[in-house]
């Protein structure tokens, strides 16, 4: 089957280690499933493996893609939950949770086998490139702001770095849930497509907000940690994904994090009652992904291009 791979690592050039080309088919083990794939998506997550972060030389080659939407063996439509062994499902009972392409083949294939506990029913209302895209980055969003952040209806949230896929779901979750959603980005074009998501306010990287937030959702890291917590109210709550722009900032803001009493909270992904409280969601609000770009399997390396040079707005995804 036609699929697109890591066929070796590079840290510097990540792009020089992916293929595109003829795997085998994949093997579905007891309690474990094929599903033919209708459409996958990118996440930075498939760079970082072609740097070999996350993988051994004894994992290549290795079919890359976590996320993926499609048709299982009885003819269902279906979102695959990308996390292997989160309870044992289809696994052994002690073995270590994994994201798809860590340990198990992805998804950037014409199918690929996963455990049946890993399947869910894709919402009607949903096309399979819109679903291929709420696994990963769309989950993660939905727990940092429904699970980590603690914030309400009317709660203010500032989201660093617009454009990326997980600071475009949570501009889009979070107006569609009643939250106030600021977010900086150093890119014009960017605030402006931000607030026709449903952002309140866009503002310049580092700028001074109106007020103080109530919660900040940071995936950007370094360059944005300071500001991020200085733009916190009292006892607000940072919540942290991500770290693109490198994980030691220069001033830890220790200081004012215990003098405002500040909270801290680090947050992965999401559980696959997340996953289906997201489809649902979705589905009932009229929530769509923002989608970048839909491109076909045989032209993956140039949606692999566009996410390395950061130039995307939302999500990439590649049909089948």
């Amino acid at each position: 089957m036609f699929a697109a791979y890591a066929a070796r690592f590079d840290s510097d050039q990540p792009l020089n280690g992916l293929e595109l080309g003829e795997r085998p088919e994949p093997d579905a083990p007891p309690n474990w499933t094929v599903v033919d794939v209708k459409a996958a998506s990118l996440n930075h997550h498939d760079i970082w493996s072609l740097r070999g972060v996350g993988l051994g030389q004894e994992s290549l080659p290795m079919i890359l893609g976590c996320d993926a939407a499609g048709v299982d063996a009885d003819g269902n439509e279906v979102v695959l939950y990308s996390v292997v062994g989160a309870t044992g499902h289809g696994v052994g009972p002690r073995e270590r949770p994994s994201i798809l392409t860590e340990k198990y083949q992805g998804c950037f294939a014409e199918r690929v086998a996963v455990p049946q506990w890993n399947v869910l029913p894709k919402p009607k209302e949903l096309s399979f490139e819109e679903a291929a895209c709420l696994p990963t980055a769309w989950l993660t969003a939905y727990r940092m702001l429904f699970t980590n952040a603690g914030v309400r209806p009317g709660d203010s949230v500032l989201v660093q770095g617009a454009g990326g896929g997980v600071a475009t779901a949570a501009v889009v979750l979070g107006a569609a849930a009643g939250l106030r959603m600021f977010v900086t980005s150093r890119d014009e074009t960017k605030r402006r497509r931000a607030l026709e998501l449903g952002a309140e306010g866009v503002f310049e990287s580092g700028a001074r907000l109106p007020h103080r937030v109530d919660a900040v959702l940071e995936t950007v890291g370094a360059a944005t940690w300071s500001h991020s917590v200085k733009s916190l109210r009292p006892g607000g709550t940072l919540v942290i994904s991500g770290a693109t722009s490198g994980p030691n900032p220069a001033a830890a803001e220790l200081t004012r994090i215990f003098y405002l009493e500040l909270k801290v909270v680090g947050s992965t992904m999401g559980s696959k009652e997340e996953l289906a409280g997201l489809l649902n969601f979705c589905a009932a609000k009229g929530i769509r992904p923002v989608i970048d770009s839909v491109l076909p399997l045989d032209r993956a390396r140039e949606g692999f291009t566009r996410m390395a040079e950061g130039e995307l707005f939302g999500k990439i995804v590649l049909t089948v």
